[in-house]
């Protein structure tokens, strides 16, 4: 499945906060090691393509428009302050750890309690057609989006690493800093979820059972 299928955005491309000069920090932040121009000019080859899914990432994340905005303001800084440490591998999967990160900061100085479910054992995902891709060949994309969002945190980050960005059970490991067994129990069981909360909107007759 293409990870522009179930885009929120692009909300960002248009209007991106404008990157800091190098060595420069904002207001009461300490400043990096000033970034050549040549980094200058790989992090706008590597990573500024990157913004729209990343965008989407974190507003499956947060389920907040504005606050995804932010979150993705913050991470592109960070990752361009911390350019100069990047060693390679796809660029793509490192923002998206940054973008995870800065939502587990936000949400921790709020004192949010992230959603924590213990993963089966070695549950491993089925093939072929996803609940999810099911769907968008019938052009339920709103449906979809809205009982992805409803799955909790561990589940619903993975399922969208994996079927709408493309994401490979390493990188997701990677950026979750999970075992590839735990992603891929976590894929299996956010599938199954997920169907049945697509079922379960598809018979109306279930909301009246009681």
């Amino acid at each position: 499945m293409s990870g522009r299928i179930l885009p929120f955005g692009p909300r960002l491309a248009g209007n991106p906060e404008p990157l800091p000069p190098p060595g420069r920090a904002r207001r009461g932040e300490a400043a990096d090691a000033p970034l050549s121009a040549a980094d200058q000019a790989r992090f706008r080859t590597l990573v500024l393509p990157h913004m729209d899914s990343a965008y989407s990432f974190a507003r499956f994340l947060c389920r907040d428009a504005s606050l995804a905005e932010d979150l993705v303001q913050d991470a592109f800084l960070r990752a361009f302050r911390g350019f100069a440490g990047f060693r390679g591998g796809d660029p793509k999967a490192w923002l998206f750890a940054i973008v995870r990160s800065s939502h587990l900061t936000w949400a921790r100085s709020r004192g949010a309690t992230l959603q924590a479910v213990p993963d089966e054992f070695e549950q491993t995902p089925a093939e072929g057609d996803t609940p999810e891709q099911a769907l968008l060949r019938q052009g339920e994309v709103e449906t979809v989006r809205g009982a992805i969002e409803a799955l909790p945190e561990p589940f619903r980050e993975t399922l969208v690493l994996r079927e709408l960005e493309e994401m490979s059970y390493r990188e997701i490991a990677e950026i979750t800093q999970a075992p590839i067994g735990t992603v891929m129990s976590r894929l299996a069981r956010a599938r199954a979820m997920l169907l049945g909360a697509l079922g379960a909107e598809a018979d109306p007759a279930q909301e009246t059972k009681p």
